[in-house]
């Protein structure tokens, strides 16, 4: 059972998940720092580039199964146009309300 966005632990990555959820470009920027870094399952990659492919052109969506860590690790089902479905696990650093990195990969 998924759990609401509206009651994740954490602000930042409820805002963070919330604008992934909504396709909302300009909401995820303003939810990160300007140095923000990623990684997806141990690789380092580039947030923009990976971003524009793996949630806003394909359409990217959270359904979280579970927090921990105060809201700031996730398990989710991460669902998009090119991969399908898949779970997932999401770890959120937050400095100064912003995330300034996460990390991702499979479950």
């Amino acid at each position: 059972m998924s759990i609401q966005v509206n009651r994740l632990a954490d602000p930042t990555v409820r805002a963070f998940v919330t604008a992934v959820n909504s396709h909302d470009q300009a909401a995820f920027q303003a939810v990160l720092t300007a140095d923000a870094t990623m990684s997806d399952d141990g690789s380092d990659r580039d947030i923009a580039e990976w971003t524009e492919r793996e949630i806003f052109s394909s359409h990217g969506h959270m359904d979280v199964e579970n927090e921990s860590d105060a809201g700031r690790a996730l398990i989710v089902t991460f669902r998009n146009d090119t991969w399908g479905e898949m779970r997932t696990k999401w770890h959120f650093t937050v400095d100064g309300g912003k995330v300034s990195r996460f990390e991702t990969g499979q479950a």
